[in-house]
């Protein structure tokens, strides 16, 4: 796995060069771009670096693979990728050990192969790892949570403090509730104890 380079005088001109070579759309790839200074009398370029998001679920799934063996866990993948995440659903006859308490082993892993894939690449790629539909529940869980408790904060105007979470929980309830009338979310302290506020907020119509 590596990055694919290209140049240009602005950074514009790079993207395009590499999208037209690698025949990718720009939400089908990783890319970062970094600024190489002229010599005298030079004005700068611009050096854009870009790898396939496939090629880097592919590279995730073989160290997953190394990860798991190592465990002593036999196991199957299904991959499939959505807007830019990379989403790699685990089947296996030990699902408890490979989610461990409150999905803890999980999000090890999971933080594991993003640390693997930035020290290859230098950038971290949006990963979801679950085991069968252990996390697909678990956002259905915490989202039917967070409306129920909105509800409740329209009702009696008085703001709630959530239980701390990791920073893809917050993204879940920051999205559930974004369209709710009334309602605020801000996220609040300093990792690992960072949690979410849900606020009551006047809307102007209401006033």
């Amino acid at each position: 796995m590596k990055l694919e380079v290209f140049e240009g005088k602005t950074v514009e001109e790079a993207k395009e060069k590499a999208l037209k070579e690698l025949q990718v759309s720009e939400t089908e790839i990783m890319a970062k771009t970094e600024e190489k200074k002229g010599k005298l009398f030079k004005s700068s370029t611009y050096v854009y670096k870009a790898i396939e998001i496939k090629e880097v679920a592919s590279f995730i799934k073989e160290k997953l693979e190394v990860l798991l063996n190592n465990m002593g866990i036999d196991a199957k993948f299904e991959t499939n990728i959505r807007e830019e995440q990379i989403n790699i659903k685990i089947y296996s006859d030990k699902n408890n050990i490979l989610i461990g308490r409150n999905g803890q082993t999980l999000i090890a892993m999971q933080t594991v192969l993003r640390q693997i894939v930035h020290n290859e690449i230098g950038m971290y790629p949006y990963i979801l790892l679950d085991v069968e539909n252990y996390k697909e529940k678990k956002n259905e869980h915490l989202e039917r949570n967070a409306k129920r408790i909105a509800k409740e904060v329209i009702r009696t105007k008085i703001d709630v403090k959530l239980d701390d979470m990791n920073s893809y929980e917050r993204r879940i309830i920051h999205n559930a509730l974004a369209n709710f009338k009334n309602i605020t979310t801000t996220s609040e302290g300093e990792e690992p104890h960072r949690h979410i506020v849900i606020k009551y907020k006047e809307n102007k119509e209401d006033e």
